[in-house]
């Protein structure tokens, strides 16, 4: 115990003040630091434009005036002037747009004059407004007033789903299923990064000390089961701190910001989120990475020379990227059987179950059972990679990853 606590320290604080995980950490840092400051940064490189000038002029009898508010980047006004007057004051650049709005076939009809081309959000705007107030002139053509046609249109109902399966606890309402989505999206976002990161880091760790052959020396007083623990477990505490560091400035971003307006986005989140599915997240997180360390302990241990652990690691690298990929696919639909068969796969489970588990209706048994299949997966991966991490991590071989493999067997057997 007291040479696994040594080793653990020594990689763990050694791998802490690297520039590696200092630059790695600082760019995740700034890539969240512009996500949330993005608006004030895009304002220092972006000149801050007048807002758009827009002219209204409407011909028919039904009053359009509320559609057409203004904001920061629009003002619509509504003068009395001809329209050949309102186009001359466009060509001399008093104003950036005339919409003449009439009746034709009992439709609406709009013209939006320039002499400048707008901006395509500027010009999505208006058009948008006019589709509205389409909406609003058919409405208005069955003699109700504007406000009438305006409460019509947004006119919202109040929806309840009954489960009239006594089986099943009761379905989760909409909120709940968005809330979940977006917490099951974070968490997959980054088990990604942090596999990737980390198992690179691993591989490349136990490739660097083979190698050298400083390896050789180590085992002579080390168990090759104590210095493969104090792998996976230093680089894990790695992986910790700096999910615990990222999340923190995450966390101060949010709360200290904008008057507390983040925080009460993500309060109504976390109000829709069950104590239950937390935990599956944080588990499904913390067993994967785990998973995926020991994966890459093993492999780094099949390599010669630190040149070769790109060549291993690209089997490990392929699955939690098509993990990735099958979890973005459930965004649209979650409900899909590609999702259901991803999500007892140990290798991909914590990237996609927590997605079912949020965003669909399911029986509590399934996130359990999966649960249960990649906590057996850990442990067997486990016992699996310790046994051949002994026999691996002092035998020299060459050719690909089965070749390796195929070596090592035949030698310590």
């Amino acid at each position: 115990m007291r040479k696994f606590s040594i080793l653990l320290k020594q990689l763990y604080f050694q791998k802490l003040r690297s520039k590696s995980f200092i630059l790695m950490t600082l760019l995740y840092v700034a890539a969240i630091t512009v996500f949330m400051f993005w608006s004030d940064i895009k304002a220092i490189f972006v000149n801050e434009e007048d807002a758009l000038e827009v002219a209204v002029v409407n011909e028919t009898t039904v009053d359009l005036e509320s559609i057409f508010n203004s904001t920061d980047d629009v003002n619509f006004s509504f003068p009395t002037e001809s329209i050949e007057t309102l186009h001359a004051n466009v060509k001399e650049g008093n104003l950036d747009a005339v919409v003449l709005i009439a009746e034709e076939n009992e439709n609406l009809s709009a013209d939006i004059a320039t002499y400048t081309p707008l901006k395509l959000n500027d010009q999505s705007t208006i058009s948008s407004l006019i589709q509205y107030a389409g909406k609003i002139y058919g409405i208005g053509n069955l003699n109700l007033s504007a406000q009438d046609a305006d409460r019509i249109l947004n006119s919202t109902p109040n929806v309840t789903m009954t489960n009239l399966n006594e089986t099943i606890a009761g379905g989760k309402s909409e909120d709940e299923k968005q809330a979940g989505m977006w917490v099951s999206y974070l968490a997959g976002i980054v088990i990604y990064f942090f596999i990737m990161a980390f198992l690179s880091m691993i591989t490349t760790d136990v490739a660097t000390e083979k190698g050298s052959r400083a390896l050789e020396m180590l085992l002579v007083s080390v168990k090759p089961s104590t210095h493969l623990q104090s792998k996976i477990f230093g680089v894990f505490l790695l992986a910790l701190t700096q999910m615990a560091i990222i999340f923190g400035v995450l966390i101060a971003y949010v709360v200290f910001t904008d008057d507390g307006a983040k925080w009460t986005m993500v309060q109504s989140v976390i109000d829709e989120l069950s104590i239950t599915y937390v935990l599956y997240v944080l588990g499904f997180l913390v067993l994967t990475i785990f998973l995926y360390l020991i994966i890459g302990a093993l492999f780094g241990s099949l390599v010669s020379k630190p040149e070769e652990a790109s060549q291993v690691m690209t089997p490990a690298i392929m699955i939690p990227l098509i993990g990735f990929y099958v979890m973005l696919s459930g965004i649209g639909n979650p409900d899909t059987l590609l999702i259901k068969i991803f999500s007892y796969i140990p290798l991909t489970s914590g990237m996609v179950m927590p997605m079912r588990i949020g965003a669909t209706d399911i029986s509590a048994i399934e996130p359990i059972l999966s649960f249960l299949v990649l906590i057996l997966s850990v442990v067997a991966c486990y016992l699996l990679s310790l046994s051949f991490y002994k026999r691996s991590v002092l035998t020299y071989s060459s050719g690909g990853l089965i070749q390796k493999i195929k070596t090592v067997l035949k030698v310590t057997t």
